[in-house]
């Protein structure tokens, strides 16, 4: 991440290409909505190497594009004990992921705050489901839609 003097945020989920990148895609079109692309910076990574290299899973692109993002590009990446040092705040979207980051970045003394973006849903759904293994896109649309009432509620606590 740069160190431009942006606040940073770091998005996890199991595999790098459902909910982690869509919970990235959303705080980035936020982000651009509210002007703030000079303050914020963001990326997603996996727990676990199982997509590296390999960009989001189509029905996660479509369902971004549904909803108006059509210009967010990534690959995905797993989570680098570096992470640390260079985000101010990790989400894991479950529980599991939670377990994964603090494991992978056990011993390390890096700034990141570690949470579950699920924690900032004024509905008060903690966990953001996978919607991998469902058929269809309508776990994705609700993976999109809880991320974007998280987003807002995050940016709204730390803006």
């Amino acid at each position: 991440m740069p160190s431009d003097g942006k606040r940073s945020v770091l998005f996890v989920c199991l595999g790098n290409i459902c909910r982690s990148p869509i919970a990235e895609a959303v705080f980035l079109e936020e982000v651009k909505q509210r002007g703030l692309e000079s303050r914020w910076a963001a990326d997603s990574a996996a727990t676990f190497g199982y997509h590296t290299g390999k960009s989001p899973e189509g029905r996660a692109m479509s369902t971004l594009k549904k909803f108006g993002v059509t210009d967010y590009k990534h690959r995905a990446r797993v989570l680098h004990r570096d992470d640390a040092h260079d985000f101010d705040f990790i989400f894991g979207m479950d529980d599991s992921n939670i377990r994964d980051i603090k494991d992978e970045l056990r011993g390390v003394a890096g700034k990141a705050v570690i949470e579950l973006l699920g924690e900032y849903d004024p509905q008060g759904k903690k966990h953001v489901p996978d919607p991998y293994y469902e058929s269809g896109t309508a776990r994705f649309e609700e993976v999109y839609h809880q991320c974007v009432r998280c987003v807002k509620a995050f940016l709204d606590k730390h803006n």
